[in-house]
C-alpha cells in the first residue's frame, strides 16, 4: 500500500491501537552505530568516528505500539520438564570429538 496518512489511520485502526492513550514511539531501523575508537588523524574517508550512525540505502521505519508488547517471560509449569541443554550434558550422545560426553569429561 502506498503510504497516504489514510493509509496509516487505516492501518492503525486494523490493529486496534489506541493513538491516544498506548505508548506508541517511531523508531528508524536500517541502520549501523560505529563502535570502534579510532586514532588521531584516522582516514575519514575509509572508517567514521566512535557513536556515527550511519543510515542504510535500505532504511526503514519502525512504528511500535509498547502498550501491547508481551513482557511476560516464559514459566515452566511442568517440574519435569528440563531444558535442552540439560539433557544433553548427561547422555551418551557424540559430540564434535566423536566421544560420549561423559567420557571427554572424565578425560578432561
Amino acid at each position: 500500500m502506498k503510504y497516504t496518512e489514510e493509509a496509516l489511520v487505516e492501518a492503525v485502526e486494523v490493529l486496534g491501537w489506541d493513538v491516544r492513550n498506548d505508548d506508541i514511539h517511531v523508531e528508524i531501523g536500517g541502520t549501523a552505530v560505529s563502535g570502534i575508537h579510532q586514532p588521531e588523524g584516522y582516514n575519514e574517508k575509509w572508517s567514521s568516528p566512535f557513536g556515527h550512525r550511519k543510515y542504510n540505502k535500505d532504511a526503514f521505519i519502525v512504528i511500535k505500539n509498547l502498550s501491547r508488547t508481551p513482557f511476560a517471560p516464559s514459566v515452566n509449569d511442568d517440574p519435569e520438564r528440563t531444558a535442552h541443554h540439560g539433557r544433553l550434558e548427561n547422555s551418551d550422545q557424540l559430540s564434535d570429538s566423536k566421544e560420549p560426553t561423559e567420557q571427554r569429561s572424565e578425560s578432561a
